[in-house]
């Protein structure tokens, strides 16, 4: 540690590299997690500093190492490592995740709502949805429905994005318990939007289009995703007309923001690239400090050269085919009709889009 990091400090490059951070950022992530890092000196030996523990902490993120490797880099036993990993992330979490990762009110609903149409010209839109598989070594006594024949156990990460690429909503669980086809269902996302604790906004007018009614606001997802009145998912690719075609271009470029957002986690955080060798719990808290420190960092200015970076790779994180049923309401479809008609009216129509199709 002292000499290693000691000479990154002094390379911008080969520090942003390996901690996947520049030296200013980690400095400041130091300052606000370092005094929950700390440990009293005993009389056997004295404790580790905050500052080492950090590094070891961001290292495992960064490169999916193994902490058996990461003890002998760092000359620590594999149980220091492995306690500084749990506290680094549990610090995350406990001190930033309120700063980073709120709670979202109503007034941040319709900031990132204003972002969408800004940005990527879909009205009334609180979030792109998606769900991508971790992978994790099956625990013990493991049941075999999530668990595949090498002996790996499949979490689910399911998160909602802004415009920008920042996570606004996520969930670290074992959904497959629900039943068929209710994934998405059984999501906290989905019980807190029809609880109402949420704080989606009402419906409201599409821009300059009043003539057609208010709207939903509403999240994007892809066709893993059922439709509802809150959540538009493509047409299906089967006999598909212009105006639907028109539809599922404009709902497939502002979705595109939340696989950019996992694009650019799983560059940083290379350890989302393997199988995490944590019991389930302590793979909830890493992805959510993960996902805080995507926060913490991002910056729209950066994520061309980062999503540059990870098509270099050409990994991405396993998708999730099935969120939920195909039955949809009358009042959903009339939802997406809605949305149709506006994306081909001269008020919501954008100049490039029947070449897109």
């Amino acid at each position: 540690f002292y000499h290693l990091v000691a000479e990154l400090r002094l390379d911008r490059n080969r520090h942003q590299e390996y901690f996947r951070m520049s030296v200013e950022k980690m400095d400041e992530l130091l300052s606000l997690v370092g005094p929950e890092l700390r440990r009293q000196s005993t009389s056997f030996r004295a404790p580790i500093e905050p500052k080492q523990r950090l590094a070891v902490g961001l290292r495992y993120l960064a490169s999916g190492d193994s902490m058996v490797n990461l003890a002998c880099s760092y000359r620590l036993g594999h149980s220091t490592v492995r306690n500084s990993v749990h506290m680094v992330y549990s610090a995350i979490e406990k001190v930033m995740m309120e700063r980073f990762l709120p709670k979202p009110t109503e007034d941040t609903w319709k900031e990132v709502a204003q972002g969408f149409w800004e940005k990527w010209n879909f009205p009334n839109c609180f979030g792109a949805i998606d769900g991508k598989h971790i992978s994790i070594q099956s625990p013990p006594r493991a049941g075999s429905q999530n668990s595949s024949h090498d002996r790996t156990f499949e979490i689910l990460l399911l998160a909602l994005v802004d415009a920008d690429c920042r996570f606004r909503f996520i969930q670290v669980a074992d959904f497959w318990r629900t039943d068929d086809g209710g994934m998405f269902a059984g999501s906290d996302l989905a019980k807190s939007i029809k609880s109402g604790t949420l704080h989606v906004p009402p419906s409201a007018p599409l821009p300059g289009a009043a003539h057609l009614g208010d709207v939903p606001f509403v999240m994007v997802g892809d066709a893993a995703f059922p439709l509802k009145t809150y959540l538009m998912r493509p047409y299906p690719e089967v006999r598909l007309n212009g105006k639907n075609r028109i539809f599922n271009y404009r709902l497939s470029r502002a979705r595109k923001v939340v696989e950019n957002a996992f694009a650019i986690l799983a560059s940083r955080w290379r350890i989302f690239f393997r199988h995490i060798n944590l019991q389930p719990q302590r793979v909830e808290t890493l992805v959510a400090a993960a996902c805080i420190l995507h926060n913490f960092l991002i910056d729209p200015n950066e994520n061309q050269r980062i999503l540059n970076e990870a098509e270099q790779l050409g990994h991405r994180m396993a998708a999730v085919q099935n969120m939920g049923g195909n039955r949809s309401s009358k009042a959903a479809i009339g939802v997406r009709e809605t949305l149709t008609t506006f994306f081909n009216s001269d008020e919501g129509s954008v100049p490039w889009q029947s070449k897109m199709i």
